[in-house]
């Protein structure tokens, strides 16, 4: 009986601290960082749920109940000359993944127009390649966006590679594109775990470019390639710096024949949990949930939105098949959430 009081008390405690922590993000203040790493270490489901419905209760206030859902179509297929340890695409690697050059500009319409028939708001042409540079290529691309936007409506978006001009950036959006994803993928101090052939500067440089020509930021990373949990709130503090408009979260799905093929996955919880620390720090930009989520998160998936998730990658994703559209707008359906308009 004394050892079930003192855990009551405990526990009291424990939501008291987070109830107070959500209540100050309600109120428009942020989150000191002693507070978000003590969130990030918070291990009981029932810690954890109280957290994810703060996170929930952050993002029905600062985003409504309307969720914004992309796709993205793999223009230019394996041969990346980058190393990072997670992906298929690299050239480092015997992965066995389908390797293309640039895609036809009808079959990316086609791609577009079946994703805007399901209600998706954004449609992102992704290339696997180190940079984009001025050039033929880049003109090929630009070309690939104008006739997208021509044809379907569905918002344009990118993403293909560092960025070292803003010349680069200025033509981009002047093609049309509304949002340009490049991820930080982890920590400053992991990041050299996860790819060493550019630097975590050089993506930050890349940012810094295209928010100068007026191009959304799409930033975010990938959990569960063997970081701490310091390195997950490492991450999300330089989000917070950041200042994205959109930030994905991807859970490692290990590939055979990639480095990180065999690095033990997270749990749900511990995923549901970063979503929701996520949120708290980052209350204002939509929070994308992407890679991994089905293979991960298995039959919680719809936990994600209690935690703080805004949006939805739905499609099958570069190298990996996702769950049927379908399904997704069925689970959305059933939690009574909207969908954000078409631009």
């Amino acid at each position: 009986m004394v050892s079930t009081m003192l855990s009551d008390q405990i526990d009291a405690k424990q939501w008291e601290r987070i109830r107070a922590l959500g209540e100050r993000v309600l109120a428009g203040q942020p989150l000191e960082r002693a507070d978000a790493e003590w969130l990030f270490g918070l291990e009981d489901p029932a810690d954890i749920q109280e957290l994810m419905v703060w996170a929930g209760r952050v993002r029905d206030r600062c985003l409504g109940r309307r969720i914004h859902l992309c796709s993205i179509v793999n223009v230019k297929s394996g041969g990346c000359p980058e190393n990072c340890k997670f992906c298929a695409q690299s050239a480092f690697y015997e992965s066995g993944t389908t390797r293309h050059d640039l895609m036809e500009p009808g079959l990316i319409v086609r791609a577009a127009e079946e994703a805007a028939g399901h209600g998706v708001h954004a449609m992102g042409l992704v290339a696997a390649w180190r940079e984009l540079r001025e050039g033929p290529l880049l003109e090929e691309i630009c070309g690939r966006f104008e006739e997208m936007a021509r044809r379907v409506q569905i918002r344009p978006d990118a993403s293909l590679g560092l960025i070292r001009s803003r010349r680069v950036a200025d033509r981009l959006k002047a093609s049309g594109v509304a949002c340009y994803n490049h991820n930080l993928e982890t920590s400053r101090r992991f990041f050299p775990q996860v790819c060493d052939t550019h630097a975590y500067d050089e993506r930050l440089e890349t940012i810094g470019h295209l928010r100068a020509a007026g191009i959304g930021i799409c930033c975010g990373g990938i959990l569960g390639l063997g970081e701490s949990r310091e390195d997950r709130c490492d991450l999300a503090w330089s989000l917070r710096d950041v200042d994205p408009d959109s930030v994905p979260i991807n859970i490692l799905n290990p590939i055979a024949g990639t480095p990180f093929e065999k690095v033990p996955p997270l749990s749900p919880w511990e995923i549901l949990k970063t979503i929701a620390c996520f949120r708290l720090i980052l209350p204002r930009p939509q929070i994308l949930v992407a890679g991994g989520r089905v293979v991960n998160l298995r039959d919680l998936q719809p936990l994600i939105f209690l935690a703080g998730a805004s949006a939805l990658m739905v499609g099958n994703y570069l190298t990996t098949v996702n769950q049927p559209v379908e399904q997704d707008l069925r689970l959305l359906k059933d939690l009574e959430l909207g969908l954000m308009e078409s631009p």
